[in-house]
């Protein structure tokens, strides 16, 4: 069995909907039951996420859709959104976010809000993910981080529905590790689901991780695998996997499983997890 296997137990992919062309090959090579979560994107139409869903669906792959709440224009968008997924049956794992845009599109201004209205419920989702920042936000103080991440805790179970976390990508394995002690001390009792990024270039994840606020430093970089200055070649998560799984304690850690971003390149990820699995304790 793998050294990863505990990590690799349930793990799940975030695609977009343009990955759907490649999901019918990459399937093949995913473990039964997978997540795969269809990101909100605004450049990309709600119909052609649901088919990616949907897709995911039809594979017996587990479709999570995201849904970003500041995006969402009103109730009624929301409403037809939710019942397309469900004549896909892929409405039953959501993943709300609060999304990028400053002003709200319309009546949610961020995922709680979403989450606490009675949308979800009326279609019949029966669990809820939501996104939490190791290693912290870029726009929002640490304080009011914590706070939201455990008011909607209460609100998805108080909605009487299952709920996870799902951390944004990070090269730091410490941080990781230690921001999860921290929030099972501060009561965060779901399952939690550890961002790395998929096999890509460097340049792409670098940029990916200065877009999201992620800390770059050089220090990271070299204990990562690649250089700040060059740029050149591409990176896969061994190493940053690695740290985690030596530092991971059940004990104090809990539930904790990836979640793998795929940067546009669904293969390399797919081919990156069957590796994974493959290698020896």
């Amino acid at each position: 069995m793998s050294a990863t296997a505990p990590l690799l137990d349930g793990i799940s992919i975030e695609i977009t909907a343009r990955d759907a062309a490649t999901l019918p090959t990459a399937a093949s090579s995913l473990p039964a039951g997978t997540r795969v979560h269809v990101t909100h994107l605004g450049t990309e139409e709600p119909a052609a996420r649901v088919e990616a869903a949907g897709a995911a669906r039809s594979l017996g792959l587990v479709p999570v859709p995201h849904v970003a709440a500041r995006r969402v224009p009103s109730e009624a968008a929301l409403r037809q959104h939710l019942a397309a997924l469900t004549m896909r049956d892929a409405h039953r794992r959501m993943f709300i976010i609060g999304g990028d845009p400053a002003t709200p599109a319309g009546p949610y201004a961020d995922a709680e809000a979403l989450i606490r209205g009675d949308v979800l419920a009326d279609h019949h989702v029966e669990e809820v993910g939501f996104a939490a920042y190791p290693e912290g936000h870029p726009a929002i103080a640490s304080d009011v981080l914590w706070a939201s991440l455990l008011r909607k805790q209460d609100a998805v179970r108080g909605a009487g529905m299952e709920g996870l976390v799902a951390t944004q990508m990070s090269f730091d394995a410490d941080a990781v590790l230690a921001w999860i002690a921290e929030a099972r001390a501060r009561g965060l009792e779901l399952p939690i689901r550890v961002g790395v990024p998929g096999p890509a270039s460097v340049a792409r994840l670098v940029g990916f991780a200065r877009r999201c606020g992620v800390s770059a430093t050089a220090s990271i970089a070299k204990k990562y695998g690649f250089s700040l200055t060059s740029l050149i070649g591409s990176a896969g998560p061994e190493r940053l996997v690695g740290d985690l799984v030596h530092g991971l304690s059940p004990a104090v850690h809990g539930d904790v499983s990836l979640h793998l971003y795929t940067f546009g390149n669904l293969e390399a990820s797919v081919d990156w997890i069957a590796r994974a699995e493959a290698l020896p304790a």
